[in-house]
């Protein structure tokens, strides 16, 4: 069926077919990752036509590659024109903290026994501070305690071929008052619900440590094909 897709599909539909069979994949496997129903994939390899952004977005993933591997690798541009070039600007300090306060994943720094660690955490703004939970003896609660702690938050859009972070810097301090910690909970279950986020990570969890940090520098940085 594959080898039909080649000789029908469009062009994005036949490097889809050829990248399912690389990885020695069927269009279920495929189409589950992707969430999307194994018919609806069978017609984007066969057929003539391209999917959406935010399907092709997901098969990219789905097929651990990218959205511009899919669509054969370079930006198409009308004959005779310059290849987009990429554009790198730096954001302003109140432009960071606006994207860090509308967000809630973000990672942390720490340097755990085992060496440096970049850990994934969920966080919210309170106070101006970074603020975020995290069990005991993993990386997330080694960086607590400490003077110099990196926290970056980022946020890719590939069909958009664009993308920014921020990094902030600054002091790391669990939070050891357990009233303190209660009300620090339900500040953060309110912030992430203003956002659209469940608050359920912060219900109670034994021998969790909240942590503060409190950013001293923050930089950041847009970049945009084009």
């Amino acid at each position: 069926m594959a080898e039909r897709a080649r000789g029908r599909g469009s062009d994005v539909g036949r490097r889809i077919a050829l990248r399912r069979e690389q990885l020695g994949l069927s269009r279920e496997d495929v189409a589950g990752r992707a969430g999307m129903a194994p018919q609806y994939l069978r017609y984007l390899e066969e057929r003539l036509s391209s999917p959406g952004g935010n399907a092709l977005s997901r098969l990219a993933r789905a097929l651990d590659t990218t959205v511009a591997e899919l669509r054969g690798g370079e930006a198409h541009h009308a004959p005779g024109a310059k290849p987009a070039r990429p554009r790198v600007t730096e954001l302003g300090p109140a432009e960071c903290h606006r994207l860090v306060a509308a967000h809630h994943i973000g990672r942390v720094a720490a340097a755990t026994p085992q060496g440096p660690a970049i850990v994934p955490v969920v966080y919210a703004v309170v106070g101006g501070a970074i603020v975020f939970r995290a069990t005991p003896g993993t990386g997330a609660s080694a960086a607590g305690d400490a003077d110099e702690t990196a926290f970056e938050v980022d946020h890719l859009d590939e069909d958009a071929t664009a993308g920014w972070s921020v990094l902030l810097v600054g002091r790391a301090r669990r939070i050891t008052d357990p009233g303190e910690g209660e009300r620090l909970a339900e500040r953060v279950a309110e912030r992430l619900r203003e956002r659209g986020a469940a608050g359920g990570p912060w219900a109670p969890e034994r021998d969790a440590v909240w942590v503060r940090l409190r950013p001293a520098r923050v930089t950041g940085w847009r970049a945009r094909l084009g």
